[in-house]
Order: C-alpha cells, then sequence, then structure tokens
C-alpha cells in the first residue's frame, strides 16, 4: 500500500471514529473531569469565588453518618439483587429454552416486566405495597396474617425495593442467557447423552463454563444497575423511612437537585466512579482470565 493510499485510510478511520469521540468527550469525559474538579472547591456565596479545598470535601463526606448508611444501603441492595436477579434469570433461561408447550407465550411473559417503563413498575409495585388495600397485605389477611407495612417499615422497606427490581431485571438477563444457550453446538448435548451423562453434570461440566462471558457481561450490567437507581425510589419511597431505602445515585439526587448541594453531589459522584473503576480494574484483571470466550 502507497503511502498516499495509507494516509487516506488513517482519514477515513479518524473520520469514521469521530461522531463517537465527539460524543464521549461531550457526555462522558467532560461532565467526569468537570464533576473531579468541583469536588475539589467550595461554592462562593453572594457573589464570592469558589475556594479550592482539596481533598477537604472528601474528608466532610467520609465523617457523615448518613453517607455511610446509604453506601450500607447500596452494598446491600447489590448483594440483594445482583446473584438473585443473575441466579432466576438463567434458571428462566434454561427453562424456556427446553421442549415446553406455549414456550413463546411463557418467554414473553418472563420478559415483559423489562419493557415496562420503570415509572409505571413502580405504580403497579406501590399498588401491590399498600397498606390497606394492597395486593400482598389481602393475601396475608385471608391467610389470617396481620399486614405489613411493606414501604414504611424500615427493617423491610430496602428489602421490597430489592423484590421489586429482581422483577424488574431478571427478564432482561434471561434473553442474554437464553441466546446464549441456543448458539451452543447441539453435538455437546447429543456426545453426552451417549455418555449417559447427568443434567446435573452437563450443565456445571458444559453449559455453565460455556455460559461464563455470559455471566461475565450479565454481572457487569447488573453492578451498573445497582448504583444507578433513582427512578423507582422516587416513586415509592423517596429514599425513606429516615434513609432505609436511599441509594447513593438517589443521594446525588437528593444533594444536587432538592439541597442543592452540588459539591457534595460531586463528591459523592467522584466516589462512585472509583469505586466502579476498582471493579472494572479486578474484572479485566481476574474475572477475564478465567473466561473462555471460544
Amino acid at each position: 500500500m502507497s503511502f498516499t493510499n495509507h494516509r487516506k485510510m488513517q482519514l477515513y478511520g479518524s473520520l469514521l471514529l469521530l461522531p463517537a469521540a465527539l460524543l464521549l468527550t461531550t457526555f462522558a469525559y467532560l461532565p467526569t473531569v468537570t464533576t473531579v474538579i468541583n469536588s475539589l472547591f467550595l461554592p462562593g456565596f453572594r457573589g464570592a469565588p469558589t475556594e479550592f479545598v482539596g481533598l477537604e470535601n472528601y474528608q466532610v463526606l467520609f465523617d457523615d453518618p448518613t453517607f455511610w448508611q446509604v453506601a450500607r444501603n447500596n452494598l446491600l441492595y447489590a448483594l440483594g439483587t445482583i446473584p438473585t436477579s443473575i441466579a432466576l434469570a438463567l434458571g428462566m433461561a434454561l427453562f424456556v429454552n427446553g421442549k415446553l408447550r406455549g414456550r413463546g407465550f411463557v418467554r414473553m411473559a418472563y420478559f415483559t416486566p423489562t419493557i415496562l417503563p420503570m415509572i409505571a413498575a413502580a405504580n403497579i409495585w406501590m399498588f401491590f405495597y399498600a397498606p390497606q388495600i394492597g395486593l400482598f397485605n389481602s393475601l396475608l389477611g385471608m391467610l389470617g396474617f396481620s399486614g405489613v407495612n411493606w414501604l414504611g417499615d424500615p427493617s423491610v422497606a430496602l428489602s421490597s425495593v430489592i423484590v421489586m427490581s429482581v422483577w424488574k431485571e431478571a427478564g432482561f438477563f434471561m434473553i442474554f442467557y437464553l441466546a446464549a444457550l441456543q448458539s451452543m453446538p447441539p453435538e455437546l448435548k447429543e456426545a453426552a447423552d451417549l455418555e449417559g451423562t447427568s443434567r446435573w453434570s452437563f450443565f456445571w461440566r458444559v453449559t455453565f463454563p460455556l455460559l461464563m462471558p455470559t455471566t461475565l457481561f450479565v454481572l457487569i450490567n447488573a453492578l451498573i444497575n445497582s448504583v444507578r437507581v433513582v427512578d423507582h425510589l422516587f416513586i415509592l419511597t423517596k429514599g425513606g423511612p429516615n434513609n432505609a431505602t436511599n441509594l447513593l445515585l438517589y443521594y446525588v439526587y437528593e444533594n444536587a437537585f432538592s439541597f442543592f448541594d452540588r459539591t457534595t453531589a460531586a463528591t459523592i459522584t467522584v466516589v462512585i466512579l472509583l469505586v466502579l473503576a476498582v471493579v472494572a480494574t479486578l474484572k479485566f484483571t481476574i474475572l477475564d482470565r478465567r473466561t473462555h470466550y471460544q
């Protein structure tokens, strides 16, 4: 290839990358840099200039007991939603991938919660959780049990939000597992049947290892989902009662748009980004090495 043609190919490649680079710079890189800078300053009041305080905002944040309560809530939320939604999605995919009468209807039923807008889903579950006329308390009353204040009791409010989130996410993750199962060579199952391999052994020794790339992809998506919860908290609990269901991104929203404390919101955002960066590093250095893509 001549030098002129090589330069043309480089120019074409650069032009093809330009739209994506502009979008990433405008909506990802610049906001991230701006957020980091804002977290290092205190805003000026009544026209006074901003003051550089370095890491003082982070020290104030780490001394705030509310932040640690919200971080603990988010950790419990992640531990409750991520493994449950992944296991449920895998089980549903295995179920609808087999020979099943009405398989298309069952797949549609599993996937329907995913296509509902989160606001609509939250309103549906608000009816389920209503203290007096809610579906769950009505069923408990029919069985002779007293009702539960699902969203008003701090001891069960976060668990109630977790249940709704798993219901919403599992069908979405099921699609990826179903696609991976259908792409597996049927010869593997035929050979296992000839050898007399049990279904359980075939799953753990063949199916599950081949699903590891999909599991890793679903795991990363579930982790991201666990730290970007805002909309259904806004409808269901608004972070209450007494911050029992407040999660990190909703806490950012509260500080930025309810308390108008943009500095604290920026500081929390940087902490979230650092945690996600550490998780991404672990993913690329540890999990990728144990995942077989062929």
